[in-house]
């Protein structure tokens, strides 16, 4: 498999779980203001869409959409238990946190990156995050992870939206439930691992 990737950017979440998976792929980075690979190919003849992530299966399948991708990521090692089993209540669960997490906070969070949006408009953009985070903190209250005790897909791309809000400067302070989540993901020995492979820290 292949995973068209920009460091950082929420192509995180897959490669993460492409890692807790223990499955092989390529990594390929993708100049997004450009739309160009490394190698200089056009990423638009790759994904049309032009957005990472994406996913290029073995068979040549193109799969885009990061909460499309980690379920199927996760469904092709259903005893990793990084998604409940297809059709079950907890299944279903998981897609209203992937939904919550694409719509609320990822769509939220996403415009402030844009340079030409004001002061005003990241101001209204980040108390709107901050309050969705706020519901997530309360939801965790007596919970490792979004589901309970075992770490799915889904908390591969909370994360990754955590990582934007800490580079935002969200104020966080006081959603301890929140807080604890964040240092207990990150400490996982597959999500340093992507972090190191997408340069954003140092080897330990």
């Amino acid at each position: 498999m292949k995973l068209y990737y920009a460091p950082g950017a929420c192509s995180l979440s897959p490669h993460i779980a492409l890692l807790e998976a223990g499955l092989p792929y390529d990594l390929v980075k993708v100049d997004l203001r450009a739309k160009k690979l490394e190698n200089g190919d056009d990423f638009l003849k790759v994904n049309p869409k032009g957005q990472v992530p994406a996913l290029v299966t073995d068979d040549g399948e193109l799969i885009t959409e990061g909460p499309v991708i980690v379920q199927r990521i996760a469904d092709k090692v259903a005893a990793k238990n990084l998604a409940p089993a297809r059709d079950s209540a907890e299944r279903y669960k998981l897609l209203e946190w992937l939904t919550y997490i694409n719509s609320e906070l990822h769509k939220n969070i996403g415009p402030m990156f844009n340079p030409m949006l004001s002061d005003e408009a990241k101001g209204v953009f980040k108390d709107r995050a901050t309050s969705k985070f706020k519901y997530v903190d309360s939801q965790l209250a007596g919970h490792d992870y979004l589901m309970g005790k075992q770490f799915t897909v889904a908390d591969g791309y909370l994360y990754v939206m955590l990582r934007w809000a800490d580079g935002m400067k969200f104020d966080l302070s006081g959603l301890n439930n929140l807080l604890a989540y964040k240092d207990r993901v990150a400490a996982r020995p597959k999500v340093q691992q992507a972090l190191v492979k997408e340069g954003l820290v140092k080897a330990a």
